[in-house]
């Protein structure tokens, strides 16, 4: 055990031990310290200085990562250290856990602090009591949840990665852990922004961030139905990759949500190492093969915002896809899960 983590500990002692520890290290003190008046409205441009820069056009929307080169870190914490973070550390208990896949546990969340708040596409900073390593994960829950329950919804992946190891062997009911939003992905429109569609490009576990801000879509859509005057949202499009259907996390959520927005919200699923058969309700929606610039074309218009989250791979063939169809760099939205 790390000499600076006891199971024993309050949570809170240990996130100022974490980061102690974080800022000695040299990684990057600047993100426990975002001027109040930019918080929430600006997003940190990754570079060494990490100054502060608005998105003018999309700044409701979310920032866009800075660098399209792949960057291989282990840590979580060294990954996104110019990535912008709320100050708020909330406590949360673990209070349901759920087998989403064969190698993928969704948690549900119930958090402690009542002015913790995240958009939707933003992850967490996962602090667990007794582990030196810090956790980060896409939220997958809309921020709805979070404002009616006092809930949100984790979706890890197995692996020896301390934290999600944990997850998949050690978290329980009432397990108790602590949480921060981090992020500069995130879908955030303001009642009066302009409409726009939305084309949402998924692989593998990358979908958690956009299964977040497709629900979003939907509560704004349900919003709208009951006279409301919020956001007036347009087409939204999902397109997700993954190995095989097993593996298409959310999938009866997704389909249920294209039959409840018919004309509103499509999906297509691809599946580029399939062996076994098909079953007949997700055929219609099925494609073998990656998703390629066919595929894309259709979607193309200069109102669309394009939203990526995968492994880096994928995300830069896509996004040069995108340049060669002639999409403003300005309209596409990384984020970048390895």
């Amino acid at each position: 055990m790390d000499p600076l983590l006891s199971s024993s500990e309050p949570v809170v002692q240990t996130l100022f031990r974490l980061e102690l520890r974080l800022k000695n290290s040299m990684v990057c003190a600047a993100i426990f310290a975002i001027p109040p008046l930019l918080r929430g409205t600006a997003g940190v441009i990754p570079g060494c200085s990490s100054f502060l820069r608005p998105k003018y056009a999309v700044l409701c929307y979310c920032t866009v990562n800075g660098n399209m080169k792949s960057r291989r870190r282990s840590d979580h914490l060294e990954r996104t250290a110019n990535d912008f973070r709320q100050e708020i550390i909330s406590k949360a208990k673990v209070c349901g856990i759920t087998s989403e896949s064969e190698m993928v546990k969704r948690l549900r969340l119930a958090v402690t602090e009542k002015e913790f708040t995240f958009k939707a596409g933003q992850w967490v900073d996962f602090f667990i009591p007794g582990i030196a390593v810090v956790g980060g994960f896409s939220i997958c829950s809309s921020p709805g949840l979070l404002e009616q329950k006092g809930e949100l919804e984790l979706a890890v992946k197995r692996t020896t990665h301390p934290p999600a190891h944990w997850v998949h062997t050690q978290c329980a009911l009432n397990s108790e852990v602590a949480l921060r939003v981090g992020g500069n992905f995130f879908f955030d429109p303001d009642p009066t922004d302009t409409p726009v569609d939305l084309v949402l490009i998924a692989g593998g576990v990358g979908i958690n961030p956009l299964f977040s801000i497709l629900l979003h879509v939907t509560d704004l859509h349900r919003k709208q139905e009951k006279g409301g005057t919020g956001y007036q949202i347009g087409m939204t499009n999902l397109l997700y990759s993954a190995k095989n259907t097993d593996e298409l996390l959310f999938r009866k959520h997704i389909l249920a949500l294209t039959n409840a927005f018919p004309g509103k919200i499509t999906c297509s699923f691809h599946v580029t190492q399939q062996s076994s058969e098909i079953c007949e309700n997700l055929q219609p929606y099925i494609k073998e093969g990656r998703i390629s610039g066919k595929d894309l074309e259709k979607y193309i218009s200069e109102k669309t915002l394009w939203y990526i989250c995968g492994p880096p791979p994928m995300i830069e063939s896509i996004s040069k896809l995108l340049e060669n169809l002639g999409v403003a760099q300005k309209n596409i939205f990384f984020e970048k899960w390895w």
